[in-house]
Parts: C-alpha cells; sequence; structure tokens
C-alpha cells in the first residue's frame, strides 16, 4: 500500500461521462496510475458480462487488481424485476460492501450510471449513502453516460467524453480489440 499524507489527501468522486468513447478507458488509466503507486485499487462493472475477456480485466489482473464483471451484457431493458435490473442491484450491494472495507485507496464503478438513469439505484439514494458511508481517504471513479445531474454536482471532478468522429458511425468498422474491448 502506498503511503498517502493523510493531512493533505482528500479521496475525490470522479465522474467521465458523455457520449463518446473514453469513459471506461480514463478510468482504467487511474486504475493503471495508482496500481503503479501502490495504492489499494479496485474495480466493479455494472454493465460488463463476466462471460467476456476485456483488456481491461486481463490488465488489472497482471497488476493485481480486484475486478468483477457484475452485469449481464451490454443491452439493459428497463423491467424492474428483470435479469439487468437484478444485477445492477448486487452490483450496486458489492460496491457498498467494497466501499467500506476499503478506507483508501481506488475503487472505481464502472457504468454505474446506466442502473442510476434506469431508476433501479435512486441518485439521492447513492449520493446519500456516500455521504455518511465513503471513507475520507477513499477516491471513487463512476463512469457511464448521461450522469444525473445531481451526481455531477456532487462529485468533485467531472469530465465529459465528446463524440467528434466514430469509425463505426463513419465506415461501419466494429469495435476493435486493444481499443474498444
Amino acid at each position: 500500500m502506498a503511503e498517502i499524507n493523510k493531512q493533505t489527501a482528500k479521496g475525490l468522486i470522479v465522474v467521465f461521462t458523455g457520449n463518446g468513447k473514453g469513459k471506461t478507458s480514463a478510468a482504467m488509466g487511474v486504475m493503471t496510475r495508482a496500481a503503479g503507486h501502490g495504492f489499494n485499487v479496485s474495480v466493479i462493472q455494472f454493465l460488463k458480462n463476466p462471460g467476456r475477456v476485456y483488456g481491461e480485466a486481463v490488465s488489472a489482473q497482471k497488476l493485481g487488481v480486484p475486478f468483477e464483471s457484475l452485469g449481464t451484457g451490454f443491452v439493459f431493458k428497463k423491467d424492474q424485476n428483470g435479469e439487468d435490473y437484478q444485477a445492477a442491484i448486487a452490483a450496486w450491494e458489492k460496491a457498498k460492501e467494497r466501499i467500506q472495507s476499503q478506507p483508501e485507496g481506488v475503487i472505481i464503478l464502472d457504468e454505474i450510471t446506466y442502473p442510476l438513469n434506469f431508476g433501479w439505484i435512486d441518485p439521492d439514494e447513492l449520493i446519500g449513502w456516500l455521504k455518511i458511508n465513503k471513507p475520507p481517504q477513499l477516491h471513487l471513479v463512476l463512469t457511464g453516460r448521461n450522469a444525473p445531474e445531481k451526481l455531477i454536482e456532487f462529485a468533485d471532478m467531472v469530465t465529459e467524453m465528446k463524440e467528434i468522429k466514430h469509425p463505426y458511425r463513419l465506415q461501419n468498422i466494429p469495435a476493435q480489440k486493444g481499443i474498444d474491448f
């Protein structure tokens, strides 16, 4: 574990959002940087299916970073009783356990905005829970499109990824290994 100056360090809440590529990639950059400094780092993915191999999961394993993909895949159904809903709620419960048991370092909650936007996790409840339970030295990185305004206001740092040009839309080029997954 890296030595942290507890007098000057503050655990930040960082949000990567927007309609462009790079939200998860930016979060994985934070994962790599923090792990390089010896920080305790972990990742929970809310959307991606554990049955697929993602480059970020392979990198995390090489870095010794706990990494869990707890979703059902890329397409959520807004059904409150469906498999996607159940997976998102279970991922949030796992995230809460991790936050409470990791007093410092970095936890990445990848694609958490989807359950927030679908109404499966109430943004007010999430923010209220974090205000009470997030350790002061712990950094949280939250990613996903359309971050709720309340989350943006609550966060310490927010970056919006804006799509300018995308090869799939322009040339029907599918997702590329090493770039997109």
